[in-house]
């Protein structure tokens, strides 16, 4: 089967490429540095041609609300429109568990900005909504982190391995078309900041940790928010067999 995925040169994209490719499909990359531009839309409709399924991994490092939702927007029609033209037949997006219960975050504005183009646009499509990454606590600490002390919001979130986001992106491509799928999850809850606390420690570094909200992630993250809804799909890996691997 043929199948395109946007953001394969990103983390999960390139997982998702790897993941079909093992299983003998034929994956066409799409992003910016492999010659085709989903901001304009220049080189999609060559990319896209006699693909049956697209998977949209894309990811906005933007902080600033509407810059992310225009980015976001605009990705996202082009795909969609350029699938419509290619006869795609199934378009899945890669989303966040709990997207629609936050609202000050500018990253969530601009994924459900994405989501209601996806289920409102002209390919049948798949939402699947995934909880933060295992990587996800050493990431935020790095973009907080000033002289070796990094203020970290205590959220409560149920990680999720990326090969394991991979894999369900993969399977999910290969079906019918299902919707809204059921948030997809990590085995057990964790705190972020002693996820940040024991992700550096495996990778022999030390940071302090100031747990506090902030304007990077407020009060209205807190408690079960982030957590997977019911009837979520659980994946095998747990952050402890992820962390035993940074070790």
């Amino acid at each position: 089967m043929r199948i395109a995925v946007a953001g394969a040169t990103g983390n999960i994209g390139g997982l998702t490429a790897a993941a079909l490719e093992k299983d003998g499909h034929e994956v066409v990359r799409i992003s910016r540095s492999l010659g085709v531009d989903l901001t304009t839309g220049a080189g999609l409709d060559e990319a896209l041609a006699g693909v049956e399924a697209v998977i949209d991994t894309t990811n906005c490092t933007a902080t600033d609300r509407d810059e992310v939702v225009a980015y976001f927007s605009s990705t996202t029609r082009n795909l969609l429109a350029a699938g419509k033209r290619a006869g795609v037949r199934h378009h899945v997006l890669l989303s966040i568990a709990g997207v629609h219960r936050v609202d000050g975050n500018a990253h969530y504005a601009g994924k459900r900005a994405q989501e209601g183009l996806v289920s409102e646009g002209p390919v049948p499509w798949t939402i699947v909504p995934a909880t933060q990454f295992h990587d996800f606590a050493a990431m935020v600490t790095s973009w907080v982190e000033q002289d070796g002390v990094a203020p970290l919001a205590p959220l409560l979130v149920q990680p999720i391995a990326p090969e394991d986001v991979a894999a369900v992106l993969a399977e999910i491509a290969l079906g019918d078309p299902k919707g809204r799928y059921p948030d997809v999850a990590g085995p057990e809850p964790q705190d972020l900041v002693d996820m940040a606390r024991r992700t550096y420690q495996a990778r022999g570094r030390s940071v302090r940790l100031v747990p506090t909200w902030s304007s990077l992630f407020g009060p209205e993250m807190a408690g079960n928010v982030l957590l997977p809804g019911e009837n979520a799909r659980i994946a095998p890996t747990t952050f402890d067999e992820w962390l035993a691997q940074q070790r």
